[in-house]
């Protein structure tokens, strides 16, 4: 019997969050199983290719939580498409609590998984949180600043500061909301400035029935900005780290991710792929980055 997927929604600090909850055949029968809380990188929704993950995963025997931060997707909470990572945080640590309270959930073997700007922030929550007993973190965005600096030339990155700025001042007196494409055609302003960005979000968009929407709020590129989720990478020992990265990342950059692999305390795993960003979602990249997400958790949870 595979695994069961239902759409279920969980409070966190007011909002309403939804979610894909899988259920394992052996919880179905009524054995409690280790669990596994996951989410998108920036932007995205929970449809976009990530249920292939959370169905692997949960056909082999963990439940599986896959959500909708607040203000994306399915999930509840104004302005829309506003991505603070403080919030996503916490949205991440009720995901957590609400999956230890299902009765298939054994409530001690709590693995999280993130891709990209998710990625980071399994490893914050992680240094900090000690529910989570095991880490994978995929083509994770380790500083913010570092690769808004790869992304843009310099003129642009000067300018979109500029906006920045006075998005707040138009925010302050007026409360007015203003948005930038997250990717866009090349040479248009957007966050996500690689060729294959826009592309992919495009294509993998389609499957979350118009929900995603191709922006963020100026608001959460000034948090970006200032994002540093490596920071304290080294405390997140002694729970399991798993990092996964491609070997041609212009998005989340190869080599801000290796040095902060370096700076990470064992227990600590790192599997390279050949491939850029967006190769672990699909064909062989999905193949060899789920498997080895997989075996992280059966060896650490099971």
């Amino acid at each position: 019997m595979p695994a069961t997927r239902r759409d279920v929604v969980f409070d966190s600090t007011g909002t309403r969050c939804s979610a894909f909850y899988y259920v394992p055949e052996r919880a179905q029968a009524g054995a409690q199983c280790p669990a596994i809380v996951m989410a998108h990188g920036i932007g995205s929704t929970k449809e976009m290719r990530l249920p292939a993950f959370a169905a692997q995963f949960a056909n082999a025997g963990f439940v599986v939580t896959l959500f909708d931060y607040r203000n994306l997707g399915a999930s509840g909470g104004e302005p829309r498409n506003q991505m603070l990572p403080a919030a996503q945080h916490e949205d991440y640590r009720n995901a957590i609590t609400w999956t230890q309270l299902q009765p298939e959930a054994d409530p001690d073997r709590i693995g999280l998984w993130g891709t990209s700007y998710s990625a980071g922030h399994v490893l914050h929550i992680s240094a900090f949180d000690r529910r989570a007993k095991a880490v994978v973190a995929q083509a994770p965005v380790v500083s913010g600043y570092q690769t808004a600096r790869r992304l843009m030339p310099p003129i642009v990155f000067a300018a979109t500061r500029q906006m920045v700025s006075d998005d707040r001042v138009r925010r302050y007196q007026a409360g007015e909301i203003s948005y930038l494409p997250l990717a866009a055609p090349e040479g248009k302003p957007c966050l996500l400035s690689t060729p294959d960005s826009l592309a992919w979000l495009n294509d993998a968009g389609l499957a979350s029935e118009g929900r995603f929407d191709n922006r963020i709020a100026f608001e959460s590129i000034q948090h970006f900005f200032h994002y540093e989720p490596a920071i304290h990478i080294d405390a997140i020992a002694p729970t399991p780290l798993r990092m996964i990265v491609t070997d041609n990342d212009l998005l989340a950059p190869t080599d801000l991710a290796l040095a902060a692999y370096a700076r990470a305390m064992e227990p600590k795993s790192l599997v390279l792929i050949k491939g850029s960003h967006f190769d672990v979602y699909q064909g062989d990249g999905f193949e060899v980055s789920s498997k080895a997400a997989l075996e992280w958790f059966e060896m650490h949870l099971t």
